[in-house]
């Protein structure tokens, strides 16, 4: 079974940090895509609209958000891209503390 969950984020309102967020997201590492697909995830699309993001995923039945989380605090390669990205990137006015991207809630369907 596959489930899809989006979720949002912001970058920071500059068009050359947005250029370079983009470039950097046409060549991701290899380390950063196989933390990805090993978690469970099978599909992944952002969107931009502006300076927001906009995350769609779909996961296998393996795959958690805790259990993704640990993988990635102990993943040397995950964590330098993390602080890399996050010169790009702000949280939205409403994250929690430590919160990048945020969960959305459904409200339609067709």
């Amino acid at each position: 079974m596959i489930t899809r969950y989006c979720l949002a984020l912001d970058l920071k309102d500059d068009e050359k940090l947005i250029a370079d967020y983009e470039a950097w997201h046409r060549n991701v590492w290899p380390e950063i895509l196989e933390s990805i697909t090993s978690s469970g995830i099978v599909a992944m699309q952002i969107y931009r609209v502006g300076n927001r993001l906009f995350m769609i995923m779909e996961v296998n039945e393996t795959f958690s958000f805790e259990a993704k989380g640990k993988a990635d605090a102990t993943n040397p390669q995950v964590q330098e891209w993390e602080t890399l990205m996050w010169n790009f990137q702000q949280p939205l006015p409403f994250a929690g503390p430590n919160e990048k991207w945020v969960l959305m809630n459904k409200i339609f369907e067709l």
